[in-house]
């Protein structure tokens, strides 16, 4: 029972991290139309930055908050390059982002080299009916709580929340009552950003994190959201949540080799099924 306990623990956590990769991954899908592959790359890059600044001594809220920042402007960026450009369709856009992903490869052996690195997240943990629960999980756990609860605030209650949603729901009757539809993707793109760099700052103490982590990362958060319906980012918690679990409890009772295989054989069967219910209507035309 202990063991259980401890698998799930980690599986929440760690599930944690796929929901908000997801969440940015169906923020970034919805008003682009775009399947962002250069997601896990923000959550990289933002995990050796907080690495970096916390080498020099900053404290971990602030170093944490910069890397964040850092892995935002990189989704802006991502964005300008992807999206920016007027008429770029969804594929000319895929490549895009495949192209700034391994870029990225590049420049981050040549800033942080190609071993792994991690930092030490909150020591220590708390007791309860004889179980532990450590502080870094709980961390983790509220963090990604409140961070969900700041999502649905922003789309509910903010003009460019509200935005988003209508360029997401109809982009062409959105530019027709002048909401920039191009400025919105951009802008969900630094949002996916910013998600994608609060999972890698939450996650780096749990997992050393390395160049070509960006690889599992983006299956584990593309998994998650495909789980999720690619509709809302708060399902996103729901499917990250459930692949954590799932896997932590692969990995426990069975090799956690098997991890990302599983994702990616979850993520394409849930794909088939789509387009199988897709086309069954126009079989049925037929």
């Amino acid at each position: 029972m202990s063991a259980f306990f401890s698998y799930l623990l980690h599986g929440l956590a760690v599930g944690c991290g796929f929901a908000l990769l997801a969440s940015g991954l169906i923020i970034i899908y919805r008003v682009t139309r775009v399947v962002n592959l250069a997601q896990g790359t923000f959550a990289v890059v933002a995990a050796f930055t907080a690495a970096t600044l916390l080498g020099v001594g900053l404290p971990h809220v602030a170093a944490e908050l910069l890397a964040t920042l850092v892995a935002a402007a990189l989704g802006l960026l991502t964005g300008v390059v992807a999206v920016a450009k007027r008429g770029t369709s969804p594929q000319a856009s895929l490549i895009a982002t495949l192209g700034l992903a391994i870029l990225g490869y590049a420049a981050e052996i040549l800033i942080w080299g190609d071993q792994p690195r991690s930092f030490e997240g909150l020591a220590g943990s708390y007791e309860w009916l004889g179980l532990e629960l450590p502080k870094q999980y709980a961390l983790v756990i509220g963090v990604t709580v409140l961070v969900f609860v700041a999502l649905e605030a922003f789309f509910e209650g903010t003009y460019a929340g509200k935005a988003l949603s209508a360029c997401a729901s109809n982009p062409y009757a959105a530019r027709l009552v002048g909401i920039p539809v191009v400025r919105m993707a951009v802008l969900g793109f630094g949002l996916g950003g910013a998600l994608g760099g609060v999972a890698g700052v939450l996650v780096t103490p749990l997992s050393p994190v390395s160049y070509d982590s960006d690889v599992v990362l983006f299956v584990n958060g593309f998994a998650s959201a495909i789980l999720a319906g690619l509709k809302r980012p708060l399902l996103a918690l729901a499917g990250g949540l459930g692949l954590g679990v799932v896997q932590s409890l692969v990995a426990g009772y069975s090799k956690a080799s098997y991890q990302s295989a599983f994702a990616l054989l979850l993520a394409l069967a849930l794909l088939v099924a789509r387009g199988a219910r897709r086309q069954a209507p126009d079989l049925a035309e037929e």
